[in-house]
């Protein structure tokens, strides 16, 4: 196995021109599938990427690395918009699995149960790949993700951030992770709501996104859109605002048992933001 770990972007592109290339960002995910033996493959490790590090503030929004570890994440000086995303990166894994893991990986494996894409989704995220031959495009994350392990990343292209637009003044965001115990879990459904609340304490702007139901994680239009000029605690979520969910039947959870804890999630949530 020929690991490259380049500090430059341009040098990361040649490289990942070579034959059986395999971009790591983190890791966490790749080598613990490997099978005994190891692999002839090259690895190309992102981790040192200049331009994949960091946190930038820009007058449209906020700018993440993609080499940026859930760590960084967690300790990052970010406005309450952010909340839920930082919540999320504390129960991805263990400490150790939280120094190492990145938002690229998080995003490139397109897990359903991925634990940060539901606090993304929320935050309107975009991710920004770059190719050699072709520069830069960023697309929404909602088109970027494509189904169960599948993306929109080009075999030529490395994901290299992702852009928040910058949100509303007021926004806040809170995350919510089921599993089967406390720690170290896979999720069995996971919701995010970020809120922007009037000065009479209705909604102006409700942003729900949920995880680990349906083969990509989902924002519930119907219920933000029925939300707006309400109250939160007067906020009943239906079985219709659910409806576009399709959770699957397996050792974690039934579907049904996923649908009903979305709703009862999304409920504590809303009465929660309401404090």
């Amino acid at each position: 196995m020929a690991v490259c770990s380049p500090s430059e972007l341009k040098d990361a592109l040649d490289v990942l021109n070579a034959p059986d290339c395999v971009l790591i960002s983190g890791g966490t995910d790749y080598f613990p599938a490997l099978k005994r033996g190891g692999s002839e493959r090259t690895l190309l490790n992102l981790m040192k990427v200049r331009e994949m590090r960091g946190i930038s503030l820009e007058r449209s929004g906020v700018r993440f690395g993609a080499a940026l570890t859930w760590s960084e994440i967690i300790r990052a000086d970010l406005p309450p918009a952010f909340d839920a995303l930082k919540s999320a990166g504390k129960e991805v894994g263990s400490i150790q699995i939280q120094n190492a893991a990145t938002l690229a990986g998080n995003l490139c494996n397109a897990s359903p149960a991925a634990d940060g894409v539901p606090a993304l989704l929320a935050l309107d995220a975009q991710v920004e790949l770059q190719s050699a031959a072709r520069g830069a495009r960023q697309i929404p994350l909602t088109e970027f993700l494509k189904g169960v392990r599948k993306t929109d990343r080009r075999p030529d292209e490395i994901l290299t951030s992702i852009f928040v637009p910058q949100p509303p003044e007021g926004m806040r965001s809170i995350f919510s992770k089921l599993g089967s115990r406390t720690y170290l879990v896979i999720s069995i459904c996971m919701t995010a709501l970020n809120v922007v609340l009037d000065k009479g304490g209705r909604v102006r702007e409700l942003r729900v996104a949920v995880g680990a139901c349906s083969p990509v994680a989902q924002r519930l239009s119907l219920l933000e859109a029925e939300a707006i000029g309400q109250n939160l605690r007067e906020i009943k979520v239906r079985d219709d605002h659910i409806s576009p969910l399709k959770p699957i039947d397996d050792v974690r959870a039934s579907a049904e048992y996923r649908l009903e804890a979305a709703k009862e999630q999304i409920q504590r949530a809303l009465h929660e933001l309401s404090r």
